[in-house]
């Protein structure tokens, strides 16, 4: 049974979510102080966290940056929820180490659906073939190290953000719909959230410099590929 932490104030809320997650086979618990929220995270090592990011004790993004930094919690996906919607808190909860990002209001479907796909997601990303490595203008991914060099320089990427990559990267030379994308790399399909997309894509152009603005090219209207070189 697949564990699911929430960190959650809001009680009604919180309880909302470990039922409708029960229901669907997780075992879920929950939590409604960011500090303890940490503590249990790094303790109980669940399969992945649901966290909110106005909380008491210690703010989410704080939350999510700890873990992401803690070996014992580091690997473990977290999905943002927030009232707040901006396009500048979806760039920084993806900043901080989010994997996905929902905004409240949302449908208690929407949340067992982007769970299930998360999950999937760094269940697959195991089984990402060791094969080969890529070697793009300035830009080399080691698959074998699962590591990212950007003109000399190693990167220091998000397993989201790793995985968008070596997608372009497999499909190098070939347009990427952003829907095509939502659905290959973060495992569903709602053409309502492809801002996500847009957000992943500039974080990681920001993230390899002048090397990422070269080869990751938009396609007004369509999505992006990695041109050629």
């Amino acid at each position: 049974m697949k564990k699911v932490l929430i960190i959650e104030d809001e009680i009604d809320l919180a309880e909302l979510l470990a039922f409708n997650l029960e229901k669907e086979g997780f075992a879920a618990t929950c939590v409604h102080d960011g500090k303890l929220g940490y503590d249990r995270a790094c303790a109980d090592r669940p399969d992945l966290i649901l966290l909110d990011l106005m909380l008491p004790g210690m703010l989410g993004t704080d939350v999510c940056k700890a873990l992401r930094k803690d070996t014992r919690a580091a690997h473990i996906p977290i999905i943002m929820i927030t009232a707040k919607g901006d396009e500048i808190d979806r760039v920084v909860g993806f900043e901080v180490g989010a994997d996905d990002y929902i905004v409240k209001p949302f449908s208690m479907r929407e949340v067992v659906l982007r769970v299930k796909a998360v999950m999937r997601r760094f269940e697959n990303d195991v089984k990402i073939p060791l094969t080969e490595n890529y070697t793009i203008g300035d830009v080399i991914i080691d698959k074998q190290r699962h590591t990212v060099m950007s003109a000399g320089s190693e990167v220091d990427l998000t397993s989201t953000e790793y995985k968008l990559l070596v997608f372009l990267a497999e499909t190098s030379g070939c347009v990427q719909s952003r829907e095509n994308l939502l659905n290959n790399v973060w495992g569903y399909n709602n053409a309502g959230d492809t801002r996500t997309v847009d957000t992943h894509i500039t974080r990681l152009r920001c993230k390899l410099g002048a090397p990422g603005e070269h080869i990751i090219k938009t396609v007004r209207g369509f999505g992006y590929k990695i041109e050629e070189q």
